[in-house]
């Protein structure tokens, strides 16, 4: 797609680089767009790239868009992903293992893709191998969603913390997750949704160099403001965000919609 720079808007709020669109498409093409540029020069310089990505509907324009990209490394990719659900069946819409499969590693040939299964019979043990994983692997791209809630992956604001000893852990959803998952239409009442999770921690994702946040949609707009003007703390996770070296967030006019007066960037 092609945008005139006139209709971009780009600012900067601490460490953090935002960049408006006019459309969630739009917004989701200059997502990908970063992201296959991040991924064309880790190609160059590494033999495995190791790449996280998120799921969920703000990630659908940003996947329908880069998996469309050619030229890309794919064969080098090392992928993951950053939560799933504990108990729910793969071929669930909701599940995430199964969305990546529909709109990821069905469409592009990778490397290697290693999934966290939500149905095992150990969920701790789940978490220990793909901590392990991750940290042998050291990602160093991960795309990212922000949540109603302030979310990251599944770090509600009461199982949060930004000093996290875990790298993977089961963490317990709040109402207004679940309110969400079920809003978007994954679930048909709050009540399907689980209440428990495996996820990456904060400090996890944190640790990747270069961060992608692809946020779109009116029903951001509040939690936009708040990961802007709040304190830094556990009750809005995503405003820790702001402490990142390299991290842009992509957003289209309708979760821009509550900011206030930012400072551009060139």
């Amino acid at each position: 797609m092609d945008i005139k720079s006139a209709e971009v808007q780009q600012f900067k709020v601490g460490a953090m680089k935002l960049e408006i669109y006019p459309t969630r498409e739009l917004m989701g093409d200059a997502a990908a767009r970063a992201a296959a540029e991040a991924l064309k020069d880790l190609g160059r310089s590494n033999e495995i790239i190791a790449a996280i990505f998120a799921t969920g509907a703000s990630q659908l324009d940003t996947l329908e868009s880069l998996t469309k990209i050619e030229g890309l490394p794919w064969d080098q990719v090392r992928g993951f992903h950053l939560d799933e659900y504990i108990g729910l069946p793969v071929d669930h819409l909701a599940s995430f293992r199964g969305y990546l499969r529909r709109y990821l590693t069905s469409k592009v040939r990778m490397k290697e893709f290693f999934e966290v299964d939500g149905t095992a019979s150990d969920p701790e043990q789940v978490c220990r191998f793909y901590a392990e994983k991750l940290r042998s692997s050291e990602p160093q791209l991960c795309l990212l969603g922000i949540g109603e809630n302030g979310h990251l992956a599944f770090n509600d604001p009461g199982v949060a913390d930004f000093d996290d000893p875990a790298d993977v852990k089961i963490v317990h959803l709040d109402a207004a997750c679940r309110k969400q998952q079920a809003a978007e239409g994954w679930f048909n009442t709050t009540e399907d949704v689980p209440e428990f999770a495996i996820s990456l921690t904060i400090p996890t994702m944190l640790r990747v160099p270069k961060l992608i946040v692809s946020v779109p949609g009116s029903r951001k707009a509040e939690i936009m403001r708040r990961t802007l003007e709040e304190a830094i703390s556990t009750e809005c996770p995503a405003t820790i965000l702001r402490t990142h070296p390299d991290v842009t967030v992509y957003l289209d006019r309708d979760s821009a919609a509550q900011l206030g007066e930012l400072i551009p960037y060139s």
